[in-house]
């Protein structure tokens, strides 16, 4: 642990960390790295969160790997299966001497004359300096300290325990307890049917709907084909299926969007009956505009439908000493309340960017193909797809990052730094509605009109783009030593020799 360089520093071991470090065994090999984590334990999402029925909401055919097939029988897992995956893929691969684990990155400072960025970073509550050639991020998209939680007038009134699923107790006992989860989100429908196990009864309160897919749990068409081909074939003839399958809806859902809204609505009410759906399962946006949520086998359905947990609709007034009054001036009693009331989203893990002693505002920057920023040489963030798996991105970043720093070596560079000369920023980092995302957005980049400043939301189209697009592009700029950033730009004239 006495080395202070490294030729790549990956930020976090969660998903993306432990699958790039196995992308750069691959495809750099010689390379030295370090994984930087600044939790005791590898997994990210999938060790943090330990709430009641933790799962996937994507199917683990694309939130699984591209090089290690998913064998399990169940499509959509649940967390401790996900972490087993992560902690099998890093031995695998001999990764774990290669993690830090309680190494919290504060902030990174880039250097054109050594070429290298210095990585501030805490452990131990001492901070020591580690420098690369290369800086990986893949912290994810939110703050793993704190989720977000409104201000609830009266919270100090309420009697009964208030809990936010990141924050989760261990063996918490919700035994006997009536139980109100706020919030329609992915987190909320997955603790309302895993909760109606102990809980006397489970209230979901939603200020509006959100758009609900059952999906089986067991992919019988993966499973089948395991008994026929190789492992790796039937993996990939999976995962395809499945992306051109989310890549088919979510087209309809930009085309036809009145017509997907028709038959996402009518599944439900097959489910729950015109009443219900009307009142709690019709949301006031198109598909897509925030994301669907995917129960496994309708869980959710079954437990309204056995009437353990019911959904209500309306808006918070006030917490009250037995639980939640209403504006409609219904009062939701409760012993125990969670506040499944979404993430509090940060770019790169907060970490604050210098470049040439200049403090970097990521706001004030542009997103490069969905995998690096403008102005922010030699470093590459994960940042998966809003509607489709987060993996399916993160693979392809982590490939592009490979396919640069072989170009680097190959060509005697030094640098690669995206440069937006004369390009403006024309949207926000994402096209979303929902509330935790609009709340963030003046903490990430932003997005130009054109390519390649914009981020697709198309996993075929970025394979061509990220694993066969040519590098240089006239935006990526790629410096040897003795030059300057503004000369290999064009920006200035070449002194002669």
């Amino acid at each position: 642990m006495n080395k202070t360089h490294y030729d790549v520093l990956i930020v976090g071991a969660g998903l993306s960390g432990i699958g790039a470090a196995v992308h750069l065994l691959k495809k750099c090999p010689g390379k030295s790295y370090q994984i930087l984590e600044m939790r005791d334990a590898m997994g990210g999402t999938w060790d943090l969160f330990r709430y009641p029925g933790i799962r996937s909401d994507s199917d683990m055919h694309t939130l699984g790997f591209n090089f290690k097939p998913w064998q399990a029988q169940k499509a959509i897992a649940d967390g401790p299966a996900i972490r087993d995956y992560i902690e099998e893929t890093a031995e695998e691969h001999g990764i774990n001497p290669n993690i830090r684990y309680g190494y919290k990155v504060l902030a990174a400072s880039w250097d054109s004359a050594s070429a290298k960025w210095t990585v501030t970073v805490e452990s131990g509550g001492k901070k020591q300096k580690l420098t690369c050639g290369w800086l990986h991020m893949c912290a994810g998209y939110y703050r793993y300290d704190q989720g977000f939680t409104p201000e609830f007038e009266g919270r100090d009134e309420f009697k009964g325990d208030v809990v936010h699923p990141q924050l989760w107790p261990e063996d918490y006992d919700y035994s006997g307890k009536k139980v109100v989860v706020i919030g329609s989100g992915a987190t909320a429908m997955t603790l309302v049917p895993a909760m109606t196990d102990k809980a006397a009864h489970v209230t979901m309160l939603q200020r509006s709907p959100t758009y609900v897919v059952s999906r089986p749990a067991v992919d019988k068409f993966a499973n089948g084909l395991r008994k026929f081909l190789p492992g790796m074939m039937a993996y990939g003839l999976t995962r395809w299926r499945n992306v051109l399958m989310q890549q088919f809806v979510y087209k309809q859902t930009r085309v036809r969007p009145q017509k997907v809204k028709e038959r996402l609505l009518d599944l439900t009410r097959e489910e729950l009956g015109d009443e219900v759906v009307e009142k709690h399962f019709t949301p006031t946006y198109n598909p897509w505009d925030q994301r669907l949520c995917l129960i496994p086998d309708g869980d959710l359905f079954e437990a309204i439908k056995a009437e353990k947990a019911s959904v209500v609709t309306d808006h918070i007034e006030c917490f009250t000493e037995k639980g939640i009054k209403l504006k409609s001036g219904e009062e939701l009693e409760a012993d125990l309340i969670v506040t499944a009331t979404g993430l509090e989203l940060q770019f790169i893990g907060g970490t604050e960017l210098t470049v040439d002693g200049k403090k970097q505002n990521p706001h004030d920057l542009l997103n490069y193909r969905g995998a690096m920023t403008s102005n922010i040489p030699n470093m590459t963030s994960v940042f998966g797809y809003t509607n489709a798996s987060w993996t399916l991105r993160a693979d392809l970043t982590s490939e592009y990052m490979c396919k640069v720093i072989n170009h680097l070596d190959n060509e005697n560079y030094v640098e690669a730094r995206p440069v937006a000369v004369g390009v403006e920023a024309d949207s926000d980092f994402l096209d979303f509605s929902s509330g935790y995302v609009q709340r963030a957005m003046e903490r990430f980049p932003q997005q130009g009109k054109d390519a390649p400043w914009v981020i697709t939301q198309n996993y075929s189209r970025d394979i061509f783009l990220m694993r066969y697009g040519k590098l240089e592009d006239g935006a990526l700029i790629f410096r040897r030593a003795h030059e300057t950033v503004d000369q290999v730009a064009g920006l200035v004239p070449v002194a002669a020799e």
